[in-house]
Protein backbone atom coordinates (compact mmCIF):
# COMPACT_ATOMS: atom_id res chain seq x y z
CA UNK A 1 0.00 0.00 0.00
CA UNK A 2 1.66 3.53 -0.82
CA UNK A 3 0.41 6.72 1.20
CA UNK A 4 1.62 9.73 -0.40
CA UNK A 5 0.61 13.28 1.69
CA UNK A 6 -1.10 16.33 -0.34
CA UNK A 7 -2.45 18.60 2.39
CA UNK A 8 -1.42 18.12 6.10
CA UNK A 9 -2.41 21.92 7.59
CA UNK A 10 -5.17 22.55 9.96
CA UNK A 11 -7.78 24.50 10.25
CA UNK A 12 -7.27 26.65 7.37
CA UNK A 13 -4.56 27.02 4.50
CA UNK A 14 -1.26 28.70 5.30
CA UNK A 15 0.94 29.21 2.54
CA UNK A 16 4.19 31.18 3.05
CA UNK A 17 8.20 30.93 3.95
CA UNK A 18 7.65 29.44 7.77
CA UNK A 19 5.49 26.39 5.66
CA UNK A 20 7.64 25.56 3.14
CA UNK A 21 8.99 22.24 4.36
CA UNK A 22 5.37 20.24 6.13
CA UNK A 23 3.17 22.13 3.68
CA UNK A 24 0.61 24.69 4.15
CA UNK A 25 -2.65 22.95 2.26
CA UNK A 26 -5.04 21.67 4.47
CA UNK A 27 -6.19 17.71 4.69
CA UNK A 28 -5.38 15.52 1.73
CA UNK A 29 -3.93 11.99 1.60
CA UNK A 30 -3.67 9.74 -1.13
CA UNK A 31 -3.77 5.80 -0.60
CA UNK A 32 -3.12 3.25 -3.00
CA UNK A 33 -3.32 -0.25 -2.84
CA UNK A 34 -1.00 -3.09 -4.88
CA UNK A 35 -3.88 -3.24 -7.86
CA UNK A 36 -4.45 0.00 -7.82
CA UNK A 37 -7.43 1.11 -6.12
CA UNK A 38 -7.27 4.51 -5.30
CA UNK A 39 -8.52 6.25 -1.66
CA UNK A 40 -8.33 9.79 -1.18
CA UNK A 41 -8.80 10.57 2.48
CA UNK A 42 -10.35 14.32 3.06
CA UNK A 43 -10.57 16.94 0.02
CA UNK A 44 -9.05 20.11 1.73
CA UNK A 45 -6.79 22.24 -0.45
CA UNK A 46 -4.25 19.79 -1.08
CA UNK A 47 -6.99 18.09 -2.76
CA UNK A 48 -6.22 20.62 -6.07
CA UNK A 49 -2.18 19.68 -6.42
CA UNK A 50 -3.98 15.75 -6.59
CA UNK A 51 -5.81 16.39 -8.87
CA UNK A 52 -3.68 17.80 -11.31
CA UNK A 53 -1.01 14.98 -11.13
CA UNK A 54 -4.01 12.28 -11.65
CA UNK A 55 -4.43 14.23 -14.75
CA UNK A 56 -0.98 14.28 -16.01
CA UNK A 57 -1.14 10.65 -15.06
CA UNK A 58 -2.71 9.24 -18.13
CA UNK A 59 -4.59 7.21 -16.52
CA UNK A 60 -8.38 7.66 -18.30
CA UNK A 61 -10.97 7.18 -17.39
CA UNK A 62 -10.24 7.73 -13.85
CA UNK A 63 -12.15 5.82 -10.82
CA UNK A 64 -11.57 6.81 -7.36
CA UNK A 65 -12.85 7.06 -3.88
CA UNK A 66 -13.05 10.03 -1.77
CA UNK A 67 -13.59 9.24 2.01
CA UNK A 68 -14.53 12.98 3.70
CA UNK A 69 -14.09 12.58 7.64
CA UNK A 70 -16.69 15.39 8.32
CA UNK A 71 -17.77 18.54 6.13
CA UNK A 72 -15.91 21.08 7.68
CA UNK A 73 -14.34 23.94 5.48
CA UNK A 74 -10.60 22.86 5.30
CA UNK A 75 -11.77 18.94 5.00
CA UNK A 76 -14.12 19.42 1.38
CA UNK A 77 -12.75 23.22 0.04
CA UNK A 78 -10.44 21.26 -2.97
CA UNK A 79 -13.48 19.54 -4.10
CA UNK A 80 -14.09 22.45 -6.29
CA UNK A 81 -10.73 22.11 -7.51
CA UNK A 82 -10.62 18.56 -7.86
CA UNK A 83 -10.05 18.14 -11.58
CA UNK A 84 -10.82 14.91 -12.31
CA UNK A 85 -14.45 15.67 -10.82
CA UNK A 86 -15.03 17.92 -14.11
CA UNK A 87 -13.96 15.12 -16.82
CA UNK A 88 -16.54 12.84 -18.54
CA UNK A 89 -15.80 9.27 -18.07
CA UNK A 90 -14.37 9.76 -15.09
CA UNK A 91 -16.03 7.69 -11.85
CA UNK A 92 -15.49 8.34 -8.12
CA UNK A 93 -17.36 7.27 -5.24
CA UNK A 94 -18.01 10.21 -2.41
CA UNK A 95 -18.73 8.60 1.15
CA UNK A 96 -18.71 11.07 4.43
CA UNK A 97 -20.58 10.63 7.67
CA UNK A 98 -24.47 10.29 7.46
CA UNK A 99 -26.27 13.16 9.62
CA UNK A 100 -29.51 13.61 11.04
CA UNK A 101 -30.13 16.84 8.75
CA UNK A 102 -28.47 17.30 5.50
CA UNK A 103 -27.25 14.64 2.96
CA UNK A 104 -23.79 14.37 2.05
CA UNK A 105 -24.77 15.96 -1.17
CA UNK A 106 -26.86 18.87 0.27
CA UNK A 107 -23.43 19.57 2.65
CA UNK A 108 -20.88 19.27 -0.71
CA UNK A 109 -23.74 21.50 -2.74
CA UNK A 110 -23.91 24.20 -0.42
CA UNK A 111 -20.79 25.25 -0.68
CA UNK A 112 -20.62 25.66 -4.41
CA UNK A 113 -24.24 27.63 -4.60
CA UNK A 114 -24.08 30.92 -6.52
CA UNK A 115 -23.24 33.19 -3.95
CA UNK A 116 -19.68 31.35 -3.33
CA UNK A 117 -18.86 29.82 -6.06
CA UNK A 118 -18.94 30.09 -10.09
CA UNK A 119 -19.86 26.28 -10.92
CA UNK A 120 -22.62 24.04 -9.43
CA UNK A 121 -22.22 20.99 -8.32
CA UNK A 122 -24.62 19.41 -11.11
CA UNK A 123 -21.86 21.34 -13.75
CA UNK A 124 -19.33 18.97 -12.95
CA UNK A 125 -18.67 16.18 -15.59
CA UNK A 126 -17.75 13.16 -14.04
CA UNK A 127 -20.29 10.16 -12.87
CA UNK A 128 -20.49 11.38 -9.27
CA UNK A 129 -22.02 8.50 -6.54
CA UNK A 130 -22.58 10.19 -2.85
CA UNK A 131 -22.57 7.32 -0.29
CA UNK A 132 -23.67 8.11 3.64
CA UNK A 133 -21.72 6.28 6.25
CA UNK A 134 -22.92 4.97 9.93
CA UNK A 135 -20.07 3.38 11.88
CA UNK A 136 -19.48 0.04 10.43
CA UNK A 137 -17.49 -2.26 8.12
CA UNK A 138 -17.65 -1.84 3.92
CA UNK A 139 -15.36 -2.81 1.55
CA UNK A 140 -13.90 -0.54 -2.04
CA UNK A 141 -12.66 -2.95 -4.17
CA UNK A 142 -9.72 -5.22 -2.86
CA UNK A 143 -9.51 -2.51 0.44
CA UNK A 144 -11.99 -3.01 3.62
CA UNK A 145 -12.75 -0.04 5.43
CA UNK A 146 -13.69 0.47 8.97
CA UNK A 147 -15.06 3.65 10.38
CA UNK A 148 -15.19 4.49 13.82
CA UNK A 149 -16.85 7.83 14.85
CA UNK A 150 -14.62 10.62 16.70
CA UNK A 151 -14.53 13.28 18.85
CA UNK A 152 -15.36 16.30 17.23
CA UNK A 153 -18.17 19.43 16.76
CA UNK A 154 -19.37 18.06 13.66
CA UNK A 155 -20.10 14.64 13.48
CA UNK A 156 -16.74 12.81 12.17
CA UNK A 157 -15.42 9.37 11.22
CA UNK A 158 -12.12 8.20 11.29
CA UNK A 159 -11.14 5.72 8.58
CA UNK A 160 -8.77 2.28 9.05
CA UNK A 161 -7.96 0.75 5.58
CA UNK A 162 -6.56 -2.47 5.46
CA UNK A 163 -5.49 -4.11 2.47
CA UNK A 164 -2.02 -5.84 1.10
CA UNK A 165 -1.66 -7.48 4.24
CA UNK A 166 -1.38 -4.09 5.95
CA UNK A 167 -3.76 -1.31 7.70
CA UNK A 168 -3.78 2.83 7.80
CA UNK A 169 -6.02 4.33 10.05
CA UNK A 170 -6.76 8.21 9.51
CA UNK A 171 -8.04 9.79 12.89
CA UNK A 172 -8.31 13.56 11.82
CA UNK A 173 -10.50 15.84 14.10
CA UNK A 174 -10.31 13.91 17.34
CA UNK A 175 -10.47 15.40 20.81
CA UNK A 176 -9.76 12.76 23.49
CA UNK A 177 -12.67 11.85 25.44
CA UNK A 178 -11.20 12.48 29.04
CA UNK A 179 -9.66 16.07 29.22
CA UNK A 180 -7.97 14.92 32.13
CA UNK A 181 -6.25 12.08 29.98
CA UNK A 182 -5.33 14.75 27.29
CA UNK A 183 -3.84 16.94 29.56
CA UNK A 184 -1.80 13.99 30.77
CA UNK A 185 -3.84 13.99 34.20
CA UNK A 186 -5.87 11.34 34.08
CA UNK A 187 -7.07 7.83 32.94
CA UNK A 188 -8.53 7.32 29.84
CA UNK A 189 -12.36 6.55 29.23
CA UNK A 190 -14.28 3.82 28.19
CA UNK A 191 -14.68 5.84 24.98
CA UNK A 192 -10.84 6.38 24.52
CA UNK A 193 -10.33 2.96 25.03
CA UNK A 194 -12.61 2.59 21.67
CA UNK A 195 -10.81 4.56 20.08
CA UNK A 196 -7.12 3.08 20.67
CA UNK A 197 -8.87 -0.41 19.80
CA UNK A 198 -9.69 1.22 16.39
CA UNK A 199 -6.08 1.90 15.88
CA UNK A 200 -5.13 -1.12 17.38
CA UNK A 201 -1.80 -2.73 15.69
CA UNK A 202 -1.70 -0.63 12.88
CA UNK A 203 1.10 -0.61 10.66
CA UNK A 204 0.37 3.42 9.98
CA UNK A 205 -1.87 5.56 12.35
CA UNK A 206 -2.19 9.20 10.65
CA UNK A 207 -3.61 11.48 13.65
CA UNK A 208 -5.09 14.96 14.51
CA UNK A 209 -2.11 16.12 16.78
CA UNK A 210 -3.16 19.85 16.33
CA UNK A 211 -2.08 21.27 19.88
CA UNK A 212 0.48 21.29 22.68
CA UNK A 213 -0.83 20.20 26.07
CA UNK A 214 -0.63 23.80 27.10
CA UNK A 215 -2.48 25.20 24.21
CA UNK A 216 -5.24 22.76 24.63
CA UNK A 217 -6.01 23.73 28.12
CA UNK A 218 -7.39 26.98 26.17
CA UNK A 219 -9.21 24.98 23.55
CA UNK A 220 -11.51 22.25 25.51
CA UNK A 221 -14.26 21.22 23.17
CA UNK A 222 -12.40 22.20 19.81
CA UNK A 223 -12.08 18.52 18.84
CA UNK A 224 -8.34 18.01 17.87
CA UNK A 225 -5.90 16.10 20.23
CA UNK A 226 -2.52 17.47 21.91
CA UNK A 227 0.68 15.81 20.40
CA UNK A 228 1.49 13.80 23.54
CA UNK A 229 -1.47 12.49 24.02
CA UNK A 230 -1.55 11.44 20.15
CA UNK A 231 1.27 9.54 20.60
CA UNK A 232 0.40 8.02 24.04
CA UNK A 233 -2.33 6.72 22.54
CA UNK A 234 -0.76 5.30 19.18
CA UNK A 235 1.95 3.61 21.79
CA UNK A 236 -1.10 1.99 23.97
CA UNK A 237 -2.10 0.58 20.57
CA UNK A 238 0.93 -1.25 19.16
CA UNK A 239 1.30 1.11 16.65
CA UNK A 240 4.02 0.41 14.42
CA UNK A 241 4.26 4.38 12.49
CA UNK A 242 2.55 7.74 13.32
CA UNK A 243 2.46 10.41 11.46
CA UNK A 244 1.23 13.88 13.46
CA UNK A 245 -0.65 15.79 10.83
CA UNK A 246 -3.26 18.45 10.94
CA UNK A 247 -0.58 21.05 12.32
CA UNK A 248 -1.93 24.28 13.43
CA UNK A 249 -2.05 27.26 11.18
CA UNK A 250 0.28 29.40 13.73
CA UNK A 251 2.86 26.57 13.55
CA UNK A 252 6.22 26.99 11.77
CA UNK A 253 8.23 23.91 10.15
CA UNK A 254 11.03 24.98 12.82
CA UNK A 255 8.46 24.45 15.89
CA UNK A 256 7.00 21.49 14.12
CA UNK A 257 10.64 20.04 14.23
CA UNK A 258 10.99 20.74 18.03
CA UNK A 259 7.84 18.95 18.79
CA UNK A 260 8.52 16.11 16.99
CA UNK A 261 12.37 15.79 18.78
CA UNK A 262 10.62 16.71 22.01
CA UNK A 263 8.21 13.72 21.28
CA UNK A 264 11.09 11.22 19.85
CA UNK A 265 13.43 12.60 23.61
CA UNK A 266 10.13 11.19 25.60
CA UNK A 267 9.87 7.85 24.01
CA UNK A 268 10.88 5.17 26.50
CA UNK A 269 14.14 3.00 24.79
CA UNK A 270 13.34 0.47 26.73
CA UNK A 271 10.26 -0.65 24.41
CA UNK A 272 10.04 -1.72 20.45
CA UNK A 273 10.48 1.73 19.21
CA UNK A 274 7.45 3.59 17.43
CA UNK A 275 8.31 5.59 14.81
CA UNK A 276 7.13 8.96 15.36
CA UNK A 277 7.25 12.02 12.46
CA UNK A 278 5.68 15.07 11.17
CA UNK A 279 3.24 14.30 8.05
CA UNK A 280 4.60 16.88 5.23
CA UNK A 281 2.86 17.53 2.05
CA UNK A 282 5.03 15.37 -0.87
CA UNK A 283 5.70 13.05 1.73
CA UNK A 284 5.30 9.02 0.26
CA UNK A 285 5.27 6.04 2.78
CA UNK A 286 5.52 2.43 1.00
CA UNK A 287 3.72 0.01 3.35
CA UNK A 288 4.65 -3.73 2.61
CA UNK A 289 3.26 -6.89 4.89
CA UNK A 290 5.39 -8.95 6.70
CA UNK A 291 3.23 -12.02 5.30
CA UNK A 292 1.56 -12.43 2.42
CA UNK A 293 -2.01 -11.94 3.80
CA UNK A 294 -5.02 -10.30 2.53
CA UNK A 295 -7.59 -8.64 4.67
CA UNK A 296 -10.58 -10.78 5.37
CA UNK A 297 -13.98 -10.58 4.29
CA UNK A 298 -15.90 -8.86 7.18
CA UNK A 299 -19.37 -10.52 6.98
CA UNK A 300 -20.90 -10.24 10.64
CA UNK A 301 -19.98 -6.34 11.50
CA UNK A 302 -22.55 -3.66 10.81
CA UNK A 303 -22.35 -2.33 7.45
CA UNK A 304 -21.47 1.43 7.46
CA UNK A 305 -23.07 2.05 4.01
CA UNK A 306 -26.30 0.46 5.58
CA UNK A 307 -29.52 2.94 4.88
CA UNK A 308 -30.96 4.03 7.86
CA UNK A 309 -33.31 6.71 6.90
CA UNK A 310 -36.44 5.18 7.56
CA UNK A 311 -35.25 4.87 11.58
CA UNK A 312 -34.67 8.43 11.27
CA UNK A 313 -37.81 9.35 12.84
CA UNK A 314 -39.31 9.16 16.32
CA UNK A 315 -36.09 9.12 17.74
CA UNK A 316 -37.03 10.16 22.07
CA UNK A 317 -34.23 10.98 24.26
CA UNK A 318 -34.70 11.41 28.02
CA UNK A 319 -33.25 14.51 30.04
CA UNK A 320 -32.87 13.25 33.94
CA UNK A 321 -31.56 16.95 34.61
CA UNK A 322 -32.43 19.54 37.33
CA UNK A 323 -30.92 22.46 36.26
CA UNK A 324 -33.06 24.07 34.23
CA UNK A 325 -30.98 26.14 32.15
CA UNK A 326 -28.59 23.09 30.95
CA UNK A 327 -31.57 21.02 30.33
CA UNK A 328 -33.08 23.73 28.20
CA UNK A 329 -29.29 24.25 26.47
CA UNK A 330 -29.04 20.18 25.68
CA UNK A 331 -33.00 20.16 24.70
CA UNK A 332 -32.15 22.84 22.01
CA UNK A 333 -29.90 20.93 21.11
CA UNK A 334 -31.80 17.63 20.51
CA UNK A 335 -35.04 19.56 19.09
CA UNK A 336 -32.37 20.82 16.08
CA UNK A 337 -32.78 17.45 15.28
CA UNK A 338 -35.83 16.76 15.44
CA UNK A 339 -35.16 14.34 18.28
CA UNK A 340 -38.40 13.58 20.73
CA UNK A 341 -37.46 15.32 23.86
CA UNK A 342 -39.32 13.75 27.68
CA UNK A 343 -38.16 15.07 30.88
CA UNK A 344 -37.39 13.46 34.26
CA UNK A 345 -36.58 15.73 37.80
CA UNK A 346 -36.19 12.13 39.96
CA UNK A 347 -34.43 9.29 39.68
CA UNK A 348 -37.35 7.29 40.18
CA UNK A 349 -39.11 9.00 36.99
CA UNK A 350 -35.83 8.22 35.29
CA UNK A 351 -36.20 4.56 36.29
CA UNK A 352 -40.29 4.23 35.32
CA UNK A 353 -39.92 6.01 31.90
CA UNK A 354 -36.71 3.17 30.89
CA UNK A 355 -39.56 0.77 31.94
CA UNK A 356 -42.40 2.41 30.31
CA UNK A 357 -40.59 3.40 26.86
CA UNK A 358 -38.59 2.92 24.41
CA UNK A 359 -35.56 5.20 24.18
CA UNK A 360 -32.72 5.95 22.05
CA UNK A 361 -30.63 7.57 24.48
CA UNK A 362 -30.69 8.57 28.61
CA UNK A 363 -28.64 11.70 29.75
CA UNK A 364 -28.46 12.42 33.62
CA UNK A 365 -26.49 15.03 36.12
CA UNK A 366 -26.08 15.03 39.63
CA UNK A 367 -29.25 17.44 40.64
CA UNK A 368 -31.55 14.97 40.56
CA UNK A 369 -33.78 13.96 43.84
CA UNK A 370 -33.27 10.33 45.29
CA UNK A 371 -30.03 9.67 44.03
CA UNK A 372 -26.64 10.21 42.17
CA UNK A 373 -26.35 10.10 38.61
CA UNK A 374 -24.02 6.89 39.24
CA UNK A 375 -26.42 5.38 41.52
CA UNK A 376 -29.77 5.80 38.78
CA UNK A 377 -26.95 4.56 36.08
CA UNK A 378 -26.56 1.19 38.00
CA UNK A 379 -30.10 0.43 38.31
CA UNK A 380 -31.03 1.33 34.83
CA UNK A 381 -28.18 -1.49 34.50
CA UNK A 382 -30.05 -3.52 36.36
CA UNK A 383 -33.81 -3.89 34.23
CA UNK A 384 -33.91 -7.06 32.80
CA UNK A 385 -35.66 -5.99 29.48
CA UNK A 386 -34.54 -6.12 26.35
CA UNK A 387 -34.83 -2.53 24.47
CA UNK A 388 -32.57 -1.64 28.40
CA UNK A 389 -29.86 -3.47 27.95
CA UNK A 390 -28.20 -1.63 25.18
CA UNK A 391 -29.92 2.14 26.02
CA UNK A 392 -26.86 4.96 26.08
CA UNK A 393 -26.07 6.37 29.24
CA UNK A 394 -24.61 9.79 29.32
CA UNK A 395 -23.73 11.50 32.39
CA UNK A 396 -23.00 15.46 32.36
CA UNK A 397 -20.42 16.26 34.50
CA UNK A 398 -17.50 18.54 35.48
CA UNK A 399 -15.39 16.19 34.84
CA UNK A 400 -15.23 12.31 33.93
CA UNK A 401 -14.83 9.52 36.64
CA UNK A 402 -12.71 6.44 36.68
CA UNK A 403 -15.39 4.15 38.00
CA UNK A 404 -18.42 5.30 34.78
CA UNK A 405 -17.52 1.89 33.23
CA UNK A 406 -18.40 0.26 36.18
CA UNK A 407 -21.65 1.93 36.72
CA UNK A 408 -22.53 1.36 33.47
CA UNK A 409 -22.32 4.66 31.88
CA UNK A 410 -21.50 5.13 28.03
CA UNK A 411 -20.35 8.30 27.68
CA UNK A 412 -19.51 11.90 29.46
CA UNK A 413 -20.44 14.78 28.53
CA UNK A 414 -17.97 17.89 30.43
CA UNK A 415 -19.03 21.08 31.01
CA UNK A 416 -18.00 23.96 29.52
CA UNK A 417 -19.54 22.60 25.80
CA UNK A 418 -21.23 24.75 22.91
CA UNK A 419 -24.52 23.83 21.69
CA UNK A 420 -23.14 22.73 18.47
CA UNK A 421 -20.87 20.50 20.01
CA UNK A 422 -23.71 18.80 22.05
CA UNK A 423 -25.46 18.60 19.01
CA UNK A 424 -22.82 16.81 17.49
CA UNK A 425 -22.39 14.20 20.28
CA UNK A 426 -25.91 13.55 20.36
CA UNK A 427 -25.90 12.66 16.51
CA UNK A 428 -23.06 10.30 17.18
CA UNK A 429 -24.81 8.84 20.15
CA UNK A 430 -28.10 8.46 18.22
CA UNK A 431 -26.84 7.20 15.46
CA UNK A 432 -25.28 4.32 17.31
CA UNK A 433 -28.59 3.32 18.80
CA UNK A 434 -29.91 3.05 15.54
CA UNK A 435 -27.16 0.88 13.61
CA UNK A 436 -27.80 -1.99 16.57
CA UNK A 437 -29.39 -4.70 14.55
CA UNK A 438 -27.58 -7.56 13.22
CA UNK A 439 -26.49 -7.95 9.67
CA UNK A 440 -26.72 -11.20 8.40
CA UNK A 441 -23.77 -13.48 7.59
CA UNK A 442 -22.69 -14.45 4.12
CA UNK A 443 -23.46 -18.01 3.21
CA UNK A 444 -20.77 -20.22 2.38
CA UNK A 445 -22.05 -20.91 -0.98
CA UNK A 446 -22.18 -16.98 -1.20
CA UNK A 447 -20.85 -16.91 -5.10
CA UNK A 448 -22.55 -19.89 -6.56
CA UNK A 449 -25.68 -18.82 -4.63
CA UNK A 450 -25.58 -15.53 -6.60
CA UNK A 451 -24.34 -17.67 -9.75
CA UNK A 452 -27.43 -19.60 -9.78
CA UNK A 453 -30.09 -16.97 -8.84
CA UNK A 454 -28.50 -14.70 -12.28
CA UNK A 455 -29.46 -17.90 -14.06
CA UNK A 456 -33.24 -18.01 -13.16
CA UNK A 457 -33.16 -14.06 -15.10
CA UNK A 458 -36.07 -13.11 -12.78
CA UNK A 459 -34.16 -10.20 -11.15
CA UNK A 460 -36.25 -6.46 -12.42
CA UNK A 461 -38.76 -8.64 -14.72
CA UNK A 462 -42.36 -7.53 -14.71
CA UNK A 463 -44.52 -8.93 -12.23
CA UNK A 464 -46.31 -12.50 -13.23
CA UNK A 465 -49.62 -13.69 -12.27
CA UNK A 466 -48.51 -17.17 -11.59
CA UNK A 467 -46.22 -15.43 -8.52
CA UNK A 468 -49.24 -13.18 -7.67
CA UNK A 469 -51.05 -15.95 -7.17
CA UNK A 470 -48.92 -17.52 -4.33
CA UNK A 471 -48.76 -14.34 -2.56
CA UNK A 472 -52.48 -13.95 -2.62
CA UNK A 473 -53.29 -16.99 -1.28
CA UNK A 474 -50.28 -16.91 1.63
CA UNK A 475 -52.00 -13.44 2.95
CA UNK A 476 -55.33 -14.93 2.96
CA UNK A 477 -54.57 -18.15 4.21
CA UNK A 478 -52.29 -16.56 6.62
CA UNK A 479 -54.28 -13.46 7.71
CA UNK A 480 -51.29 -10.95 7.27
CA UNK A 481 -51.30 -7.61 5.46
CA UNK A 482 -47.92 -8.40 3.21
CA UNK A 483 -46.67 -11.80 1.36
CA UNK A 484 -44.00 -11.54 -0.38
CA UNK A 485 -41.43 -13.63 -2.90
CA UNK A 486 -38.31 -12.32 -2.40
CA UNK A 487 -34.85 -12.74 -4.07
CA UNK A 488 -31.73 -11.87 -2.07
CA UNK A 489 -29.34 -10.10 -4.62
CA UNK A 490 -25.31 -9.30 -3.46
CA UNK A 491 -26.43 -6.23 -2.20
CA UNK A 492 -30.25 -5.90 -1.75
CA UNK A 493 -33.45 -7.59 -1.51
CA UNK A 494 -35.70 -7.69 -4.93
CA UNK A 495 -39.33 -8.63 -4.66
CA UNK A 496 -40.39 -10.49 -7.37
CA UNK A 497 -44.21 -10.45 -6.02
CA UNK A 498 -44.92 -7.90 -3.32
CA UNK A 499 -48.36 -8.50 -1.86
CA UNK A 500 -50.09 -5.51 0.78
CA UNK A 501 -46.23 -3.53 0.03
CA UNK A 502 -45.74 -0.86 -2.24
CA UNK A 503 -41.64 -0.99 -2.09
CA UNK A 504 -39.90 -3.57 -4.81
CA UNK A 505 -36.93 -3.77 -2.80
CA UNK A 506 -34.64 -3.14 0.13
CA UNK A 507 -30.65 -2.85 1.19
CA UNK A 508 -29.87 -6.82 2.19
CA UNK A 509 -28.31 -5.41 5.36
CA UNK A 510 -31.95 -5.05 6.63
CA UNK A 511 -33.49 -8.30 5.08
CA UNK A 512 -35.02 -10.55 7.41
CA UNK A 513 -34.56 -12.85 4.18
CA UNK A 514 -30.60 -12.60 4.29
CA UNK A 515 -31.09 -14.62 7.55
CA UNK A 516 -33.53 -17.01 6.37
CA UNK A 517 -31.88 -18.31 3.79
CA UNK A 518 -28.75 -19.42 5.68
CA UNK A 519 -30.85 -22.42 7.01
CA UNK A 520 -33.12 -25.07 5.34
CA UNK A 521 -36.01 -24.46 8.09
CA UNK A 522 -38.91 -21.84 8.01
CA UNK A 523 -37.30 -19.05 9.87
CA UNK A 524 -40.44 -17.27 12.50
CA UNK A 525 -39.68 -14.43 14.45
CA UNK A 526 -42.99 -14.25 16.67
CA UNK A 527 -42.32 -10.66 17.84
CA UNK A 528 -39.35 -8.29 16.23
CA UNK A 529 -39.02 -6.02 19.09
CA UNK A 530 -37.95 -9.38 21.37
CA UNK A 531 -35.13 -10.26 19.14
CA UNK A 532 -32.33 -8.31 19.38
CA UNK A 533 -31.36 -9.27 15.76
CA UNK A 534 -34.00 -7.39 14.51
CA UNK A 535 -35.05 -4.98 17.48
CA UNK A 536 -33.53 -1.86 16.04
CA UNK A 537 -33.81 -2.45 12.10
CA UNK A 538 -35.05 0.41 10.49
CA UNK A 539 -38.05 -1.73 8.60
CA UNK A 540 -39.37 -1.99 12.74
CA UNK A 541 -38.75 1.28 14.29
CA UNK A 542 -39.73 2.81 10.58
CA UNK A 543 -41.94 1.86 7.91
CA UNK A 544 -43.39 -0.96 7.23
CA UNK A 545 -43.06 -1.42 11.46
CA UNK A 546 -42.31 -5.61 10.72
CA UNK A 547 -43.48 -7.27 14.24
CA UNK A 548 -44.01 -10.74 13.10
CA UNK A 549 -42.12 -12.71 10.52
CA UNK A 550 -42.26 -15.99 8.94
CA UNK A 551 -40.23 -17.19 6.14
CA UNK A 552 -39.77 -20.33 3.90
CA UNK A 553 -36.06 -20.66 2.18
CA UNK A 554 -36.63 -21.40 -1.31
CA UNK A 555 -34.43 -24.37 -2.62
CA UNK A 556 -33.48 -24.07 -6.39
CA UNK A 557 -32.42 -27.79 -7.61
CA UNK A 558 -28.34 -27.30 -7.03
CA UNK A 559 -29.03 -27.09 -3.67
CA UNK A 560 -29.21 -22.76 -3.27
CA UNK A 561 -31.23 -20.45 -1.78
CA UNK A 562 -32.46 -17.57 -4.00
CA UNK A 563 -34.74 -16.18 -1.72
CA UNK A 564 -38.06 -16.73 0.39
CA UNK A 565 -41.71 -16.85 0.54
CA UNK A 566 -42.30 -14.57 3.56
CA UNK A 567 -45.27 -13.58 5.40
CA UNK A 568 -45.45 -9.99 7.67
CA UNK A 569 -47.49 -8.60 9.68
CA UNK A 570 -47.40 -5.22 12.23
CA UNK A 571 -48.84 -7.24 15.19
CA UNK A 572 -46.43 -10.19 16.94
CA UNK A 573 -47.90 -13.49 16.41
CA UNK A 574 -47.30 -17.33 16.00
CA UNK A 575 -47.70 -19.97 14.01
CA UNK A 576 -48.18 -23.44 14.87
CA UNK A 577 -46.92 -26.52 12.97
CA UNK A 578 -49.87 -27.04 10.94
CA UNK A 579 -49.05 -23.03 9.41
CA UNK A 580 -45.56 -23.81 8.98
CA UNK A 581 -46.39 -26.62 7.11
CA UNK A 582 -48.59 -24.71 5.09
CA UNK A 583 -46.00 -22.25 4.63
CA UNK A 584 -43.68 -24.65 3.91
CA UNK A 585 -46.11 -26.26 1.12
CA UNK A 586 -46.81 -22.65 -0.49
CA UNK A 587 -42.89 -22.17 -0.78
CA UNK A 588 -42.50 -25.52 -2.56
CA UNK A 589 -45.07 -24.19 -5.20
CA UNK A 590 -42.70 -21.33 -5.86
CA UNK A 591 -39.87 -23.40 -6.36
CA UNK A 592 -41.76 -25.28 -8.80
CA UNK A 593 -42.51 -22.00 -10.67
CA UNK A 594 -38.97 -20.87 -10.33
CA UNK A 595 -37.44 -24.31 -11.91
CA UNK A 596 -40.10 -23.87 -15.09
CA UNK A 597 -37.24 -20.43 -15.49
CA UNK A 598 -33.78 -22.69 -15.33
CA UNK A 599 -32.04 -23.20 -18.21
CA UNK A 600 -32.01 -27.35 -19.04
Amino acid sequence: MKVRFWGTRGSIAKPGSSTVRFGGNTSCVEVRSASGTIIILDCGTGAHGLGQALMESGDHPLRGHILITHTHWDHIQGIPFFDPLFVPGNEWDIYAPRGLGSSLRESLAGQMQYTYFPITLEELGAAIRYHDLVEGVFEIADIKVRTLYMNHPALTLGYRLEADGVSVVYACDHEPHSRQYAQGTGTMSEQDRRHIEFMQGADLVIHDAQYTTTEYTDKFGWGHTPVACAVDMSRTAGVRRLALTHHDPLRSDDRVDALCEDVRTGLPQAERPMDVFAAAEGMVIELKASLDTKAEKDTESFSAVTSIEPALQDHQVLIGIADETLAEKIQQAAEADNLRILRAETSQDVLGIVRSTRLSLVILDDGRVGGSAMETCRAIRDIDIDHVCDLPVIIVANADSDVGSEAGVTDWLIQPFTPEYVRTRLRAWVMRSMCRWRRAPIPENEEHRIEALKELQLLDTKKEERYEQITRIAAAAFDVPIALVTLVDQDRQWFKSHFGLSATETPRDQAFCAHTILDTKVMVVRDTLLDPRFADNPLVVGEPRIRFYAGYPLTLPNGTSPGTLCLIDTRPRDLDEVKIKLLRDLGRLVEREMAVTLPP
